[in-house]
């Protein structure tokens, strides 16, 4: 089981914000979230969106950090990438 987290250093509703992914499914995501208690409603479609104090939680618990661009290529190669909804 291998999880990937960016650095959160993308802002919404003035907080800065992680991307926990998986390579594997959304099965493994799901799993891993729920045990590091991110709640089902910070899934955005093929990753979570977790908050800087969130950060070193998953860490801890066993995600690996990576660049935003590594991230994205693990999940597309997975296969896992899903097109941002629009508006």
């Amino acid at each position: 089981m291998t999880l990937y987290i960016d650095p959160p250093t993308w802002p919404g509703h003035g907080r800065m914000w992680s991307h926990l992914v998986s390579d594997v499914s959304f099965e493994e995501l799901h799993t891993f979230a729920e045990r590091i208690g991110a709640p089902r409603r910070a899934f955005d479609g093929d990753h979570y969106d977790l908050p800087t104090e969130r950060y070193a939680d998953a860490v801890r618990a066993g995600a690996v950090e990576v660049g935003s661009k590594e991230l994205l290529r693990r999940l597309t190669a997975a296969g896992l990438r899903r097109p941002k909804r629009r508006g």
